[in-house]
């Protein structure tokens, strides 16, 4: 079923394709998108702009670029807008990056590469890295790296790094000329505050960086999950320059974010009342869901931050959480094992979602 989706030798597992294999599919738990859905009134902007397929997309990524900058930085966006770039799904930007890294250390013998301090993370980092030719370190590894990647929060543990520890850890892992990427895609759940505890306020530090130790900083979104559109692909990535900016695109293919996806970003970063709901009601779904699974088995241990959109659970062993993987499939409600990708045999990663589909789940485990 699912398994046959993916190329193990090409490609890293992801969740979030087992809904169209589904006949008797209530909700997909096994990625962490907003509860909510996708915001109305951007997806009928994307539906609007099929009107227009019959033409190219704009080639500067034009207006949604300059709102999608406002909504980052709402106070002087003008100030950096020359150094965000928009793609197709995060994914693009991180090999773009990843990229660009590498022909920087053309002359470097095995540069070296490092994901973040967590037990695991996102794993499109370390597929890239070592498709292109880097040396995988293990992230205990004291030994600063040519590349370091952190993903914070981190997906799946959950962890998170506030901003100044956050500061401290990039500082002591990266080598003098090296390359950082930030991933907070997860990030903006954090609160309503958001900005204030991100890099993508860090101005003076991403210029101190890059003056002092030549490092190369680059902080990147993915806005498929906090907006819900997986199925649109809508990244970005803010560089430490103009120059990084424009390094960036003169290898990125032409018109890679469609006009759908570009009219999408110019009007959900409008949509105030879906984030205002988003702060307000995550973190009590989440709790929910937690009492919920504890209720079943006080045994399992619950990982991450109470703000975010899943939960990260150890089930103690890979007979129960195999199972439980197996039973959630069967009554349409799938949750996103953590063996595949990520080699966590005894966990499983459960997004949050409203009541009345996290009792279907519920349900469906009682037999555990």
């Amino acid at each position: 079923m699912v398994n046959t989706v993916w190329d193990s030798t090409t490609q890293t597992f992801h969740g979030g394709q087992e809904h169209s294999f589904l006949d008797n599919f209530v909700e997909d738990f096994s990625v962490t998108t907003n509860y909510l859905g996708t915001p109305k009134q951007a997806l009928e902007a994307a539906k609007e702009a099929m009107h227009d397929i019959h033409h190219y997309p704009a080639a500067n990524q034009e207006p949604a670029k300059s709102h999608l900058a406002q909504f980052l930085w709402p106070n002087d966006y003008q100030q950096h807008h020359g150094r965000l770039l928009m793609g197709n799904g995060a994914s693009e930007l991180i090999d773009l990056v990843v990229r660009l890294c590498l022909k920087n250390h053309a002359d470097t013998e095995a540069p070296t590469w490092k994901g973040g301090p967590w037990n695991v993370q996102y794993q499109e980092y370390q597929r890239s890295a070592s498709t292109n030719g880097f040396t995988i370190l293990d992230p205990k590894n004291p030994d600063r790296a040519n590349m370091v990647c952190l993903v914070n929060p981190c997906n799946p543990t959950g962890d998170y790094m506030t901003i100044e520890p956050l500061k401290a850890w990039i500082k002591a892992n990266v080598k003098t000329g090296g390359t950082v990427i930030v991933d907070e895609s997860m990030q903006p759940w954090v609160s309503a505050a958001f900005r204030d505890d991100s890099l993508i306020s860090q101005h003076e530090f991403m210029q101190e960086l890059w003056q002092e130790e030549k490092v190369s900083l680059y902080v990147m979104h993915s806005w498929t999950k906090i907006w819900s559109c997986t199925g649109l692909r809508v990244g970005s990535v803010i560089c430490a320059s103009d120059a990084h900016c424009a390094a960036l695109r003169k290898i990125q293919v032409p018109w890679s974010v469609n006009g759908p996806a570009l009219k999408f970003v110019e009007a959900v970063v409008k949509d105030d009342a879906y984030l205002n709901e988003t702060w307000q009601n995550t973190t009590r779904l989440r709790a929910y869901l937690v009492d919920k699974l504890l209720a079943l088995h006080p045994e399992w241990v619950i990982h991450g931050k109470p703000f975010l959109s899943w939960v990260w659970v150890d089930m103690g062993s890979q007979e129960m959480a195999d199972k439980a993987v197996q039973l959630a499939r069967a009554a349409g409600v799938p949750v996103r094992s953590g063996t595949p990708g990520y080699q966590c045999l005894s966990f499983v990663r459960v997004a949050v979602r409203v009541e009345d589909q996290v009792d279907v789940l519920v349900r469906a485990w009682q037999s555990l």
